[in-house]
């Protein structure tokens, strides 16, 4: 696996933390074997649990966050958030959210939630300013994501039109959203026309 970001001494907290029995922790390499299982169950599918092994791999998604969450001992959750660059505001600092997975018989219990305020959390103490996500609109709402090819922000290819809502970023210090326009860029791993079918 690929280093993650560095937080700063004061914030080693929220890097593992116990909310409502579910306990948020980095991801190590000797937690990939889990990793692969939770998205691989959550998913149903095998390519998925791929994409998640080649992005650990791919020096282009550096930095990363890698989340665990952890119930009553069982490995049941995982996200991840790769970087990504914002074309032709090449100085900005940028990631994607992909993919968030819950273990079946542990989702609607709000882990997904837990998993992706951790990573924004951390994201934000390293200065990220904008996180983006293709998803169901209905769900990211909830965490603060909006429509991101409204603002001018579009995707890495080109997102049909019935589901343009499914495009979504959420800024993480108020006020940046006005500040940028372009084309997300993704890691290599990421940037095949597939990936991006909603």
């Amino acid at each position: 696996m690929l280093p993650f970001l560095v937080a700063r001494p004061e914030t080693y907290s929220i890097f593992k933390r116990v909310m409502d029995t579910v306990e948020i922790v980095e991801a190590q390499e000797s937690d990939l074997a889990s990793v692969l299982d939770i998205v691989s169950q959550a998913f149903g599918e095998e390519d998925v649990a791929s994409l998640v092994r080649d992005l650990l791999n791919d020096e282009t998604a550096e930095p990363v966050v890698s989340l665990l969450a952890r119930k009553e001992d069982l490995d049941v959750g995982h996200i991840l958030f790769t970087r990504a660059r914002l074309e032709p505001e090449n100085n900005s600092k940028v990631s994607i959210l992909a993919p968030l997975a819950v273990v079946p018989d542990f989702q609607k219990q709000g882990i997904g939630g837990q998993l992706i305020e951790a990573g924004l959390e951390i994201l934000r103490v390293n200065d990220v300013s904008l996180v983006f996500v293709l998803g169901y609109p209905g769900y990211y709402n909830r965490h603060g994501f909006i429509s991101a090819g409204r603002l001018g922000l579009d995707a890495p290819y080109p997102i049909p039109e019935k589901n343009s809502d499914a495009w979504m970023v959420r800024e993480l210090f108020s006020g940046k959203l006005g500040n940028y326009h372009g084309t997300v860029r993704c890691a290599a791993s990421m940037d095949r026309a597939e990936y991006w079918r909603e």
